[in-house]
């Protein structure tokens, strides 16, 4: 790397290509002050209550279900007492456009309020994995980085430290998606009964240490396009943290005139003894690099708004900081609009604040309304294998078809088949349906109707199931038939052969 930047043949740089590249492209690691303050205080609330709410979340119980369970493999998605089947994909979908869409709208309100309050990357990272590596290297409760590198015992028991927080947050990801008695059957077994969930909790664990010694903050600089969307989902008017260039510029360091003309502006007008013209050289920005050292994406916030500020809010801390040290009023740097920055007021109703609303309540409210209307027991007409139709005997039409059921309902039910019109008649193969929760079934029906209810060769059935106190679901079947009556088309055969043998 040195040869390469003093290579007098290339030019350098005038800033870095991105915050975690010094100007030669090696690495630049990054290890940000901590800034206490009020933002920092909701934050760390904030924080731990998420962290609380995923780790118990799998725990709790709802209708006899975990209040979150995701299982693949029996493909049932159980969210707060509601169970989700694969029949359910169009309810699924509304779910997952209400959360975008309410995204969107968060984010035109708030900005990046999720990455730098509730985004798992910050919550966890920000708030325990930097506290142990703080710990560890001597710098807890005050962040940056170490004067001399740690003890090699240091280092060691900060990486062990970290391989159990990673190992215990994979244990309870995959909580989600087997349920806590699943997964302590598993960790009292042997890795050999479940060879599957074991390569996964290696992966994961491992996909997680990478992520926290190496990886790090650049999950937020260069991989979460959320970042990058923050252009379209953006406006003038939208809250985001910004630097006060009026108040700021011009920016320079704290001397002897300037900390007497800071003084002295607090004095009432008739106690002034030092001219303004010193005031308005400089601005209230000392240009003590406080808000860069104390930024987790080691970006300058007074360059202006950049994909890599995630919204944390700790060089609103840090500025407050030294404005209390200097005798400035708090707000060279807080959370504020674009539009408010140029002197306007911030604008609440906007379109996208307007049409934003509307498309979540439509769709929510479309998601409501099917989830209250679904039935108890998803139904399935399917036609049967081998030809569509046959006549028998007695000169009635008979159709295969195969019924699936799906019991939808947490209580078993033996679910019978009726037909209609009158005269059309249906035989289960195999009896009942008897299914217990969450099951399904698959049966032969045959179909049986006299010719005359047949319309050209086509008659609609109606099938209704019931589960023994009401019909639960009712679907349309249409059997097939021949366009002719069976006797008259044996018949025309016949005398079509009598012709052909004279």
């Amino acid at each position: 790397m040195a040869a390469y930047s003093n290579n007098p043949n290339l030019l350098e740089p005038e800033e870095h290509v991105l915050s975690t590249l010094e100007k030669d492209g090696s690495r630049r690691w990054l290890y940000p002050k901590l800034s206490k303050g009020v933002f920092l205080l909701w934050r760390r609330i904030v924080a731990w209550a998420l962290i609380a709410i995923f780790t118990v979340l799998p725990f709790i119980k709802i209708n006899g279900q975990p209040a979150i369970l995701l299982d693949i493999l029996r493909r049932e998605f159980h969210l707060f007492g509601m169970t989700f089947l694969p029949t359910d994909t169009f309810l699924l979908a509304l779910l997952m456009l209400t959360v975008f869409l309410s995204i969107f709208l968060i984010t035109a309100l708030l900005g990046r309020v999720w990455c730098g309050w509730a985004c798992p990357q910050t919550v966890y990272f920000e708030f325990v994995f930097r506290p142990i590596e703080r710990f560890f290297d001597g710098r807890a409760g005050r962040g940056g980085k170490p004067a001399k590198p740690p003890a090699a015992w240091r280092t060691a028991a900060k990486y062990a430290v970290f391989l159990a927080v990673c190992l215990h947050l994979t244990h309870v990801f995959l909580a989600y998606f087997v349920g806590v008695e699943q997964l302590f059957r598993w960790s009292l077994g042997s890795p050999l009964n479940h060879p599957t969930a074991f390569v996964f909790i290696l992966v994961v664990t491992a996909a997680l240490m990478f992520h926290v010694c190496v990886f790090r903050e650049q999950l937020c600089i260069v991989a979460c396009p959320y970042g990058r969307l923050q252009s379209v989902l953006l406006d003038e008017s939208s809250m985001i943290i910004s630097y006060d260039t009026k108040r700021g510029e011009a920016r320079g360091k704290l001397g002897k005139q300037k900390r007497e003309a800071f003084a002295e502006k607090n004095k009432p007008e008739a106690e002034r003894t030092i001219g303004l013209d010193i005031l308005q050289q400089h601005g209230d920005c000392i240009d003590c690099g406080e808000c860069v050292t104390t930024c987790p994406t080691g970006i300058d916030i007074r360059n202006g708004l950049q994909l890599e500020c995630i919204g944390c809010a700790q060089c609103i801390d840090a500025c407050d900081a030294i404005m209390d040290r200097v005798g400035r009023p708090h707000g060279l740097i807080r959370y504020t609009s674009e539009e408010a920055l140029k002197g306007g007021g911030t604008r609440l109703l906007r379109p996208r604040i307007v049409i934003y609303p509307l498309l979540v309540s439509v769709v929510f409210g479309l998601f409501l309304f099917v989830l209250m209307n679904r039935s108890l027991a998803d139904v399935t007409p399917m036609r049967g294998m081998g030809r569509p139709f046959i006549v028998l005997d007695s000169g009635d039409v008979q159709n295969q078809m195969r019924l699936k059921i799906v019991n939808r309902d947490r209580v078993a039910h033996a679910y019978t088949l009726t037909v209609e019109p009158a005269g059309v008649t249906a035989a289960v193969h195999g009896g009942a349906f008897e299914l217990s929760p969450g099951e399904a079934k698959t049966a032969a029906v045959d179909l049986s109707a006299p010719f005359d209810l047949f319309d050209r060769g086509r008659l609609d059935v109606r099938l209704k199931v019931s589960d023994g106190t009401h019909v639960v679901a009712e679907e349309t079947f249409q059997m097939k038939g021949p366009f002719q009556r069976p006797e008259q088309a044996d018949d025309e055969e016949a005398i079509d052969k009598e012709g052909t043998d004279t």
